[in-house]
């Protein structure tokens, strides 16, 4: 089967065949990536823009680096200092890229449904880099190949997510994916940051944190966005801190060889502590370096199509 994808908005849309696909064609570009000579010729005279309406800096980084390691052309778009704050539309900004010949255009944006209205416009590849409270699908695209990489299997393996999943597109993929890959996907986490519903995903909810560590295989810490304690939606940091912060007693409790992941930036001293994060279970480090891989992976795979918009000689 080929990947015959123009976009990658998000994991709900890929089936397993899919997602396999992807994940099989990670390991030769993490070899590329790992040698001296680090560039391949992929995507020379292809150009790719990154397009972040809200701050980045591994993400943004990484689709960057990903893309020059295929010797494609790049170009990052300060929106701050666009035409966007003189009011152009997010349609209007795309079609002047296209103009532009942009090939692939890898948009971060607050609201929900932003790369797929690009995506229904473009003839260019649209990659969703995270969208509202929606997905991050290459995030989740790297967190899978990491767990693989060192778990070799998906089936019946037992992955936990911690932390605030109401508002983390990065657990939305994650679900998404470890589901449909059958894995047995579990969420632990104050009852105000759990979405109501969500074991209709698939998804076993613990409320108490020791209790879902006993039998968890894999255990991903998702940042706590302090931004939405404004919202009260804990009483304190102090008791969040109390009741779901991995530390080493709690890590004590899981199994000896669970594996630890955090997406990033993280909170230390909040949501993991920074024995846990610099631990022998930790693999936060290697997550970062799969994510340039698993960019790289999803360039080559995606096909953007003839560009009728571009001006021409």
């Amino acid at each position: 089967m080929l990947f015959n994808r123009k976009d990658l908005l998000g994991l709900e849309f890929l089936d397993k065949k899919e997602i396999q696909i992807i994940l099989d064609s990670v390991k030769p570009f993490k070899s590329l990536f790992m040698r001296s000579v680090k560039k391949a010729p992929t995507l020379v005279g292809k150009t790719v823009v990154t397009l972040f309406y809200e701050p980045s800096t591994r993400t943004r980084t990484s689709f960057e680096i990903a893309a020059k390691r295929l010797s494609a052309d790049v170009v990052n778009l300060a929106v701050n200092a666009s035409s966007v704050v003189k009011g152009e539309s997010l349609i209007d900004t795309g079609k002047t890229l296209a103009a532009m010949n942009a090939d692939y255009i890898i948009i971060r944006h607050s609201m929900t449904g932003a790369p797929d209205i690009l995506a229904r416009n473009l003839d260019a590849s649209v990659i969703n880099a995270g969208d509202g409270f929606h997905e991050h699908p290459t995030q989740g695209l790297l967190d899978l190949y990491t767990i693989f990489e060192k778990k070799k299997k998906f089936e019946n393996l037992k992955v936990l997510l911690v932390g605030d999943i109401l508002h983390s597109r990065v657990a939305k993929s994650n679900i998404w994916a470890l589901t449909k890959m059958g894995a047995d996907v579990a969420v632990a986490g104050p009852p105000t940051l759990i979405p109501q519903g969500i074991e209709k995903l698939g998804v076993k909810v613990f409320y108490n944190l020791d209790e879902a560590l006993k039998t968890a295989d894999v255990v991903n810490i998702l940042r706590i966005q302090l931004e939405r304690q404004k919202e009260n939606l804990f009483p304190s940091v102090h008791e969040y801190v109390e009741l779901y912060q991995l530390t080493k007693d709690r890590l004590a409790k899981a199994k000896s060889n669970v594996l630890v992941m955090h997406p990033g930036p993280m909170n230390r001293g909040i949501e993991i502590s920074s024995e846990v994060a610099d631990s022998v279970n930790a693999v936060i480090n290697e997550q970062v370096t799969n994510g340039i891989a698993v960019r790289m992976a999803i360039l080559f795979l995606l096909k953007p199509k003839a560009n009728k918009n571009a001006y021409s000689d």
